[in-house]
């Protein structure tokens, strides 16, 4: 057994595989967020990052090369812990939850505040709408997907249902509101978009 003093060390340096101290990671993912919340996404520097989490700035730039990465860090982590749908092992359930959460996340969370910033500066940057599309959202569109797929494997829905096709009209409506309209996500608006997805292509009993 190695000394108190190298176990001492392992255990306060515990985190990924970075090496970067998990405590301190995490700290700079939600001073990310919080500041983008509070003064939108040209508010948000590295200084005022490593001010409000307590790190160092070099430390902030050896783990990420610029804002754009650790925001697109904390949103990635955000949408996997707070948008993976439920098993609740009845479509319609499943996707009312899921809809609901999602116009949540968008609308009334500080990661949903992240993601309409990127979406935003996207506009103006085709290399980080490629990896906004590619590297995140892509990760996402998969866990939209369970309950349709899951649905598919119970015999609930058809076996050649558009998956892709399937998921625009279900989620499309939502991004549509939040980034376009600004026309208010209820969740009489979600459970709709539930309906009428049951209404076209259940093939079982509703």
């Amino acid at each position: 057994m190695g000394s108190s003093t190298a176990h001492s060390d392992n255990t306060r340096h515990r985190g990924n595989r970075h090496g970067r101290s998990e405590e301190a990671r995490q700290a700079v993912l939600e001073a990310a967020d919080d500041l983008l919340a509070e003064r939108g996404f040209a508010g948000v520097t590295m200084e005022g990052i490593a001010a409000r989490a307590g790190v160092a700035k070099q430390t902030i730039y050896r783990w990420w090369p610029s804002k754009v990465d650790v925001l697109l860090e904390a949103f990635t982590e955000d949408m996997a812990e707070h948008l993976t749908p439920e098993d609740l092992g009845d479509l319609g359930a499943d996707l009312r939850v899921h809809l609901a959460r999602l116009a949540d996340f968008l609308t009334e969370s500080d990661p949903g505040a992240v993601f309409r910033a990127l979406t935003g500066q996207a506009q103006h940057d085709p290399q980080l709408a490629a990896r906004l599309r590619d590297d995140h959202l892509s990760h996402q569109r998969t866990r939209d997907a369970l309950p349709l797929r899951r649905a598919i494997a119970r015999g609930d829905l058809p076996a050649d249902l558009d998956v892709d096709t399937a998921l625009d009209h279900l989620v499309g409506p939502i991004h549509y509101r939040v980034l376009v309209t600004g026309a208010p996500v209820t969740r009489e608006f979600t459970d709709d978009l539930v309906a009428a997805f049951l209404d076209r292509h259940r093939a079982g009993p509703r």
